[in-house]
């Protein structure tokens, strides 16, 4: 390229010491550069084929032979889980059976429990309630004898206010038995 050459003569270095072109496609070179292509590409390709690709293939083997040993323990410890979990669901159904037998049994000893101290608990306020029945009927009968003079003396106070003289206690009888029948 005619760039190239007022290129690299801005640059100070004349054409004749640094070539005609890239060197690669020069075309006195080609014969050259096609030999040592072939020679360079046998041997990478002898190393390959004897050396690289060998022990790839021993390490490929060697892997699949361990995933091969993984897998068939994993099935080994699935196997082993799986019969352990069934192992453990049964523990567990016979445990809520005894569960729920105890539970029952609890709950029938406790109900019976209660229904027992509910009947002595009942028994006990039937026998207060007779008692506390019996105290109101004598505080009953006696505030109903007294409730003459309570009356009496209501009476005489009201009548003594109104009329500023108290009433003889015949007087009052007399007024009390008249209003009370």
């Amino acid at each position: 390229m005619a760039g190239n050459a007022e290129h690299n003569t801005e640059l100070g270095i004349p054409a004749e010491e640094h070539g005609a072109g890239f060197p690669p496609f020069d075309a006195t070179t080609y014969s050259s550069q096609l030999l040592w292509l072939a020679i360079t590409f046998g041997f990478f390709y002898w190393i390959m084929k004897n050396v690289a690709v060998p022990r790839i293939a021993g390490i490929l083997e060697d892997r699949k032979d361990r995933i091969a040993g993984d897998l068939g323990e994993a099935n080994r410890l699935k196997d082993e889980t799986d019969a352990a979990i069934a192992a453990y669901e049964q523990a567990l159904a016979e445990a809520r059976n005894k569960a729920h037998g105890i539970a029952s049994d609890t709950r029938a000893k406790l109900k019976a429990d209660q229904e027992a101290r509910r009947e002595k608990a009942e028994a006990d306020i039937a026998e207060k309630l007779k008692a506390a029945e019996a105290h109101i009927a004598g505080i009953k009968t006696e505030a109903l004898s007294q409730i003459g003079d309570i009356a009496g003396d209501t009476t005489s106070a009201l009548v003594e206010q109104l009329m500023g003289k108290a009433p003889t206690k015949t007087d009052l009888t007399k007024a009390l038995k008249s209003a009370m029948n």
